[in-house]
């Protein structure tokens, strides 16, 4: 299970956003996870780094459709 530390680097990876070299520890486990892949001096998702983003995303809005529900729900 990936921390909320590493999805926040896949996210910035995927979005294309440099990151702090204090990060960098992280990557070397992103990589022998098999989420990220180095090309040259760049840093890419593979496919299994992209499900994770995708499904931390989905989970999210999930969560937050539930608790605006949930808040709705209060107000009547």
């Amino acid at each position: 299970m990936l921390r909320d530390e590493q999805l926040s680097i896949l996210r910035d990876i995927s979005q294309s956003v440099a990151f702090a070299d204090d990060r960098q520890g992280q990557m070397g486990q992103l990589i022998a996870d098999g989420y990220v892949m180095k090309d040259g001096d760049l840093f890419e998702l593979t496919a299994k780094g992209v499900t994770a983003v995708e499904e931390h995303a989905a989970a999210l809005g999930t969560s937050d459709a539930e608790q605006a529900s949930a808040s709705s729900d209060r107000l009547m």
